[in-house]
């Protein structure tokens, strides 16, 4: 519970600094720059975040690291304030079946945030594939919520766990 209270400070607090949007412009496709730009402040410090630990980590792969850049980027559809998404990773954390159940239907009223954050990586897959992202990069995104448990130990199977590993510690 600390971790979350700690991870809704940063993120209601997040700045980022241009030389680490320079880094993460320089790591995507030059029709993926956009999509970065336009996620919220928050979702961008939160990507970077991811982009560092797996790049300290010793990971390199182009499609790994604009899968970091992008995972979240499907957000930017429609922004959802701090504190709703705080009442989501609650709910997430502590009720699976209940944020699925809130995620069914339309994104209107009450339901509509937990709506887009159950499309998110659907749709952020969809744009990074117009932007001209790898195959790679574009599977990662689509399935960085996915259960790895249950995957091949394909090259593909190991960048997914290891981005969701940078995720989850982020």
């Amino acid at each position: 519970m600390r971790y979350r209270v700690q991870q809704f400070f940063r993120a209601i607090t997040a700045r980022v600094r241009r030389e680490d949007v320079e880094a993460a412009l320089s790591n995507l496709p030059p029709g993926a720059h956009a999509l970065f730009l336009a996620q919220s402040s928050q979702d961008q410090r939160h990507a970077l975040a991811v982009f560092r630990t797996l790049k300290e980590s010793g990971h390199h792969d182009r499609d790994l690291l604009a899968a970091a850049l992008l995972h979240d980027v499907g957000k930017a559809a429609a922004p959802i304030p701090a504190w709703q998404r705080a009442i989501i990773v609650l709910v997430e954390n502590y009720s699976p079946q209940m944020l699925d159940m809130l995620s069914q239907g339309e994104a209107k009223g009450l339901r509509r945030p937990f709506v887009i954050y159950a499309r998110h990586a659907e749709r952020g897959a969809a744009w990074a594939e117009e932007a001209g992202c790898s195959p790679v990069a574009v599977a990662l995104i689509r399935r960085h919520h996915e259960p790895t448990t249950d995957l091949t130990s394909t090259e593909q199977a190991k960048l997914l766990k290891i981005l969701q590993a940078a995720d989850s510690v982020n």
